[in-house]
């Protein structure tokens, strides 16, 4: 049943014959250049476009083209990934990853929603596939990888702009064992796990933490009276672009925005603001179902009734060499979902939430809302599913709303693991409201934060109760960035744009405020005589005398972060699976050998890399941008720049994932901070932002690399919102289409 087979491979210059560039009918680019005549796009001394439409689809189609002009490449590769296509511009290495995303979106399904979708939408999506098409029209020197022309059916398949969507949850390894061509896959016995799947599976890497932060002020803790909010997404660098859009219809949104979305993912109008972080909550379920052989196929038991497992082909096309070549793959599916895995025996389907037009309804209209109750209706659309939002406005109101979907279910059953899917017991019983999940509004405090902890934080001792919620409404439980969070909000009273940012970049490292006694106890225990106690006495003292904070100067910072990756690697353990978090596991007591082993190896590897084991931290941990390539190349001899802030791991709220590369000895960064703002809202906003480098993806474009050097000292710069900001600071203005620099009045 799980059969695949390889076609005949079609040379690709005979595909591009086929549906190669002809160019657009005449009433098509009539229609082009029509809607291109109302739109402006400006740009400032930063490259930013801040694009005006007469409606909304004019701004869509403005901002979606000026995009195109800073990274075609990111926005083709996005929709790529999110179509199931990857592999016929990557070749076979990304078949599995392409099957992923094929077992949830259909290109069919697509786009009957499409057609079905209401008419402003669909104006919208039309506009976007305009936007790219004339785009690449225009610029005939651009040649797309695969995806020559652009359908407005396509945007549902990216419609919510998380780093890493539900569909990334599902395991490659996994989907490939179980669909891969195993041997007993061939006789028609599904390939199955003998033993469940547990954290202690996968091979320990020390990853960075993913999500971002955010902060919201209230008045009452704000010197001007005003409400404050801080956007800090991390994401992997250059994951989105920086613009505004602005229409006659209303619209009027600035932020941090996916490539290839039509929607400010990150950010705020002239009346709210919106910052996502990742949730811990519970989104996503494995259902584990007990399968018999009926005739070609398969069933399954579902209570006191039998169920036929859904099965059908799926082409993928891959590149190989000057060809494409198709793998076809027999995939399985229950009423739960596509089936990704097994285990013990039986097959392993998974359930997420799938509502495209939903999804892209939400993540658009929230842009235009204004107050707290019209972004309260957004959420009723229940498809923001991976992130949780902080949120402020021009009223003085500052909110926490905790995740958007989350499945209520029967709390008997252990969530965690795949349930029982042969029993209707198991099932979701609809999805819990807005009102039911641990949300915060205008606390006593006078402040929220979210770092991707657990919500019982949000708001100091005025947060939710744990105890009043289902477990699975949280799994992330807290961590070192939100305790930092709560110290730096807890000490000031008069928050202002630059206290705010400060905060943003307090370089306390909070995880070592257990991890350093740690050490300091297990060298003050060894004998007079053990030669290590002589030994490390110089570094001991160095890490006794730091004040836990980092700094570009500090060799107190390297040593002590190094320690920290070597004694995880060391120890290649899941805390989590033990019921407890990473740095109280790397603190507890039993492990002071491995502290002091981590410690000594640690010294010899920067004394043979940098010939002392006192570095400064700026020496080596750096950003680097020699490239515009989605993965990124680093060189030691290449430019680069000190960075004072750290991985989010040790509790750093400027994050700063870096590592060496082979052929470095320095670490370089490439997640983290990707696009920091601050905003004061009131009768005007006031903001301050910095992107992670430049807004162009060529290396020889003016704002390929120009805020680098903001990036790495966190000094943001300010956002032209209004006309009165923007004004003297116009670097051109021009439509689509057009190709001179030339300057226009505004």
């Amino acid at each position: 049943m799980h059969r695949h087979r390889l076609l005949l491979a079609l040379p690709l210059f005979i595909l591009a014959a086929c549906g190669g560039p002809k160019g657009p009918p005449a009433e098509v680019l009539a229609r082009w250049e029509a809607r291109a005549a109302h739109v402006t796009i400006t740009r400032d001394d930063w490259g930013i476009p801040h694009v005006r439409g007469t409606t909304d689809a004019d701004a869509v189609f403005g901002m979606i083209y000026a995009q195109a002009e800073d990274d075609f490449n990111r926005i083709e590769v996005n929709y790529l990934n999110a179509l199931g296509r990857l592999a016929e511009a990557e070749g076979e290495s990304a078949l599995w990853r392409d099957l992923r995303m094929r077992l949830f979106i259909e290109e069919d399904s697509l786009k009957a929603q499409y057609a079905a979708s209401p008419e402003w939408l669909r104006g919208l999506m039309d506009a976007w596939a305009d936007g790219l098409n004339y785009y690449l029209h225009v610029h005939p020197e651009v040649r797309p990888r695969v995806l020559a022309t652009f359908e407005p059916w396509m945007a549902l398949a990216f419609s919510e702009g998380s780093i890493g969507g539900d569909i990334e949850s599902v395991d490659l390894g996994e989907l490939e064992r179980f669909y891969g061509g195993a041997p007993a896959a061939a006789r028609g016995t599904p390939p199955l796990r003998t033993t469940p799947l547990t954290l202690a599976d996968a091979r320990p890497r020390l990853t960075e933490p993913s999500g971002s932060n955010g902060f919201a002020i209230g008045p009452s803790r704000s010197a001007s009276g005003k409400a404050l909010l801080l956007i800090n997404p991390h994401t992997s660098f250059f994951f989105r672009e920086e613009l505004q859009m602005t229409s006659g219809d209303g619209l009027d949104a600035y932020g941090a925005v996916t490539w290839g979305q039509f929607f400010v993912y990150q950010g705020f109008n002239d009346r709210i603001g919106w910052m996502h972080t990742s949730s811990g909550n519970d989104a996503i379920d494995e259902y584990a179902v007990a399968v018999d052989r009926a005739g070609d196929g398969w069933t399954y038991r579902h209570g006191d009734s039998t169920r036929r497992v859904v099965t059908h082909e799926v082409a993928l096309r891959y590149r190989s060499g000057d060809t494409l070549a198709t793998r076809r793959v027999t995939v399985h599916r229950t009423h739960h979902g596509p089936v990704v895995r097994g285990l013990d025996g039986k097959w392993v389907a998974v359930r997420l939430m799938q509502e495209p037009v939903k999804a892209l309804t939400q993540s658009y209209t929230r842009t235009k809302a204004r107050t707290l109750d019209e972004f309260k209706a957004t959420m009723a659309l229940h498809t923001n599913s991976s992130n949780n939002t902080v949120y402020a406005d021009a009223d003085g109101n500052i909110a926490y709303f905790h995740a958007n979907f989350v499945p209520r279910r029967d709390p008997r059953f252990d969530w965690n693991r795949p349930v029982d899917g042969n029993d209707p017991a198991t099932e979701w019983q609809g999805i819990h409201t807005v009102e039911e999940s641990p949300n915060v509004f205008n606390p006593p405090t006078g402040w929220i934060q979210n770092t991707n902890n657990w919500p019982y934080s949000a708001a100091g001792r005025f947060s939710p109760r744990a105890a009043d919620y289902p477990a699975y409404m949280d799994r992330s439980g807290e961590n070192p960035r939100g305790i930092h969070a709560m110290e730096v909000l807890a000490r000031e009273t008069a928050f202002d744009l630059d206290k705010l940012v400060a905060a943003a970049y307090d370089p306390h490292l909070t995880a070592f405020d257990a991890l350093v006694p740690a050490l300091l106890r297990d060298h003050a225990a060894l004998r007079a005589a053990d030669p290590r106690r002589a030994a490390l006495a110089e570094p001991v003292a160095l890490l006794r005398e730091w004040d836990r904070r980092s700094g570009t100067e500090s060799a107190a910072t390297t040593l002590a972060i190094l320690w920290g990756e070597e004694l995880w690697t060391r120890l290649r353990a899941h805390p989590e699976a033990e019921g407890t978090d990473l740095m109280a596991f790397l603190a507890s007591d039993g492990r002071g050998d491995d502290r002091l082993a981590a410690l000594e190896a640690t010294l010899e590897r920067l004394q043979r890399d940098f010939g002392s084991w006192r570095v400064r931290w700026g020496e080596i941990n750096r950003f680097q941008r020699l490239t515009g390539d989605i993965v990124q190349p680093f060189s030691d001899s290449g430019p680069s720049l000190p960075v004072g802030f750290a991985s989010s791991r040790w509790g750093s709220l400027a994050a700063f994932g870096a590592r060496t590369y082979p052929g470095t000895k320095r670490m370089y960064g490439t997640s983290g901070n990707s696009f920091v703002a601050v905003v004061e809202f009131g009768d005007s906003v006031a903001a301050r932002a910095v992107t992670a480098g430049g807004l162009n993806s060529v290396p020889s474009h003016p704002h390929f690399n120009d805020q680098a050097e903001r990036y790495v000292k966190g000094d943001l710069r300010p956002v032209y919102f209004t006309r009165a900001q923007l004004e003297g600071h116009i670097e051109r203005s021009y439509r689509p289409g057009e190709r001179a620099a030339a300057t226009r009045p505004v």
